[in-house]
């Protein structure tokens, strides 16, 4: 086990539908200081795939094969541990902001060794059309075209609905807070920092950083 990970550290998980602005509310929150953001687009670009770890993610996804769940955990443990030995991640005072992993049940129970999920904030948007709509934006934007198809697009949401919404009721103990993800971004923001602020985990980290 890296020595980043061979104590819980403290994290936060953010879950939503493809659209639901997951990764523009994590950019953001890990801008602040104390909140480190760990994106799953992150760690696969920063792979290295001349190391033994990333061959054989380049096994499968050459082939078009999906990852299994304990080779994308195993790649995420070895990501933090390069972040926090280069000291851009500071496990002992920063909170981990997980957005687009774990993603699904299997993922978050191998992911509660070496996390403790102190709260998993849900972006809730029921209108699949309006995600529908920002999925199509902002696969524009980033001339993606072939994302912005309705195809795509559907099964972007199918996907989420059977393999990673069940998340919530793994987390269900108290941990969720659901979110409106249809307000105006600040205002989402508002409400997970918010929450965030309340907790006890961060009153008493508050203290010891004081």
């Amino acid at each position: 086990m890296s020595k980043a990970l061979d104590i819980k550290r403290p994290a936060f998980l953010i879950l939503g539908a493809p659209g639901s602005g997951k990764g523009t509310q994590g950019k953001v929150i890990g801008s602040i200081p104390r909140f480190f953001h760990c994106a799953c687009g992150d760690v696969f670009r920063s792979l290295d795939t001349r190391t033994a770890i990333g061959q054989r993610f380049v096994h499968y996804s050459s082939r078009g094969e999906l990852v299994p769940d304990e080779l994308t955990i195993e790649l995420w443990k070895a990501q933090v541990d390069n972040w926090r030995e280069s000291h851009v991640y500071k496990p002992d005072i920063d909170f981990l902001v997980l957005d687009g992993i774990p993603r699904n049940v299997a993922q978050a129970e191998m992911i509660q060794n070496f996390l403790e999920i102190h709260q998993v904030f849900h972006l809730s948007c029921p209108d699949r059309e309006e995600l529908a709509r920002r999925m199509r934006k902002r696969a524009l934007k980033d001339n993606r075209m072939d994302d912005a198809s309705d195809r795509v697009i559907q099964q972007r949401i199918t996907t989420y609905e059977e393999e990673t919404k069940p998340i919530l009721e793994y987390f269900s103990n108290g941990l969720v807070t659901d979110i409106d993800a249809t307000q105006p971004p600040v205002k989402v923001l508002h409400d997970i920092i918010g929450k965030i602020v309340s907790l006890p985990v961060f009153k008493e980290s508050a203290q010891h950083i004081a």
